[in-house]
């Protein structure tokens, strides 16, 4: 006896198409805005060298564990997290500058999809995926993909913890998306404490929810102490460290917040046609609006009210994570201004057309060290190229910070020099900053040839401590220069050596 199952009907085979029709929907939600952003941010991924935060990444990564968390005792206690991270991640993936990168660029990626999530329950899948192609186009999200350090794994906490407190909001009864969000929270205030002013826009978000189901208030407190708890450390040591770190930030006035805006964008005109978008935003649910504008906005006005006391604390890198509600707002004012896909097309490819000039500045060797550019690369070519063994180094660290470090990062793993006025390393004292000798002289050794970087193209003594100077000249004179752009590399050779040379 045979028997054979039904065949389907023309109704439950429709009922099949639709289902996997409407799954790719929902997955391009998320992947386009993924693949678009991985691939813009990725795109140039090593054509800047590495930057001077950059390159303190590097430092303390290779670092033991417990010399991180030592160090962390004493300086950048707002990274440690960060830090932490990425010591995995170097000991799985090694320490070149796709491996210290792709993190960041990852991060962005998965904000974008995140972002194009959130749209969706805003605004509507057409407002969603949009914001998620928006947020991509931005150059600061190429720019800040690409670099090795926390500020992009901050925009992607955040997505993360809005997304998940608007689903906490679906089934407030739930425990588990309360302690998914109340833990997400929390891994953003130790990836960078600043990024915690996001509540104050999800706060805008539950006080109307609140009103009409008052054990909101106890959850959403239970879950806002649950956070406070996990980054009391990081607040307190971050404290006290905050003049050493700061001190350099200057106060802002009310102009302060036109320039924070082009440069948290990174490009003047992609602000003003985001913000332009965002003010054409419209929603039949108010609370969207609220939500997206808050987020936008009052992350910025709290940092420039802060940074009116004894600390600045306004730099653009640390209210990145307001360029998503930016994107919701433009991805939900363009679907209201183009109905069509023609129209939506033609003004996305007038945008992306109006970021190029940025989005090839965010790619040029120098852009991670901008204003004052130094091309560590070249300078370790040339060391690399005339480098004799037992050849030792000195380094200009009174104007140019890092460039020890950046100079390392570059040279040959094996190639050994002594760093003639090193007293202690960074590593040894728990620290970024080396400690010099201090009668520089006496620190001199039998080396016939020192290479040394100091800044500038003009005389090289001139760049250096006066005292390291004079001890130099005392025994050394320089054989050939050449510049390369932030400093000069120059070979120094015995003066006997020279007048035998000179034969």
């Amino acid at each position: 006896m045979v028997i054979t199952a039904p065949l389907p009907s023309p109704r439950d085979e429709k009922q099949s198409v639709d289902t996997a029709d409407s799954g790719w929907r929902r997955a391009g939600l998320w992947l386009w805005p993924f693949v678009l952003t991985f691939g813009l941010t990725c795109y140039g991924l090593t054509d800047s060298l590495l930057g001077r935060d950059e390159l303190v990444t590097w430092d303390m990564v290779n670092r033991g564990t417990g010399q991180i968390l030592a160090t962390l005792r004493n300086v950048d206690a707002v990274h440690g997290t960060y830090y932490l991270l990425m010591h995995l991640w170097v000991g799985l993936f090694g320490d070149s500058v796709i491996s210290l990168r792709l993190p960041t660029a990852l991060a962005v990626a998965g904000a974008a999809s995140l972002t194009g999530l959130i749209g969706d329950r805003l605004f509507g899948y057409r407002a969603g995926i949009l914001a998620g192609i928006l947020f991509a186009v931005v150059p600061a999200v190429s720019r800040y993909g690409q670099e090795a350090r926390s500020y992009a794994l901050v925009v992607f906490a955040v997505c993360l913890a809005t997304l998940l407190l608007l689903r906490a909001l679906d089934r407030p009864r739930s425990p588990w998306r309360w302690a998914a969000y109340s833990l997400t929270l929390a891994v953003v205030g130790l990836l960078h404490l600043i990024a915690l002013s996001v509540v104050l826009a999800h706060f805008c978000l539950l006080v109307p929810r609140a009103r009409r189901d008052r054990s909101l208030w106890w959850k959403s407190a239970l879950a806002l102490v649950a956070v406070a708890v996990c980054v009391t450390p990081v607040v307190l040591l971050g404290n006290a460290q905050v003049q050493r770190q700061l001190y350099w930030v200057p106060k802002p006035d009310g102009w302060a917040l036109t320039s924070l805006m082009r440069d948290v964008f990174a490009s003047a005109p992609c602000a003003g046609a985001l913000i332009t978008l965002a003010l054409l935003a419209r929603s039949p649910r108010r609370p969207a609006l609220i939500l997206c504008g808050a987020w936008a906005l009052l992350p910025v006005a709290l940092v420039w009210c802060a940074s009116q006391g004894r600390v600045s604390y306004f730099r653009h890198v640390y209210v990145l994570f307001t360029l998503p509600a930016w994107a919701l707002l433009a991805g939900a004012g363009l679907a209201a201004l183009a109905r069509s896909r023609r129209a939506t097309a033609v003004l996305v490819a007038g945008l992306v057309a109006l970021t190029l000039p940025d989005q090839k500045q965010m790619r040029t060797p120098f852009e991670h060290d901008a204003p004052v550019p130094v091309d560590y690369k070249a300078a370790a070519d040339v060391i690399r190229r005339g480098h004799q063994p037992g050849d030792a180094v000195v380094y200009d660290r009174e104007n140019t910070w890092k460039l020890d470090g950046g100079v390392q990062y570059y040279l040959p793993r094996d190639l050994g020099m002594r760093d003639v006025f090193l007293a202690k390393s960074p590593v040894a004292i728990n620290d970024l900053y080396a400690v010099q000798c201090p009668v520089p002289v006496r620190c001199l050794g039998g080396e016939r040839r020192i290479w040394l970087l100091a800044q500038g193209a003009d005389f090289p003594f001139g760049a250096i401590n006066p005292a390291q100077a004079i001890a130099l000249q005392s025994r050394y004179e320089i054989l050939r220069s050449m510049p390369v752009t932030g400093m000069t590399v120059s070979l120094l050779v015995r003066k006997n050596e020279g007048r035998v040379r000179g034969r």
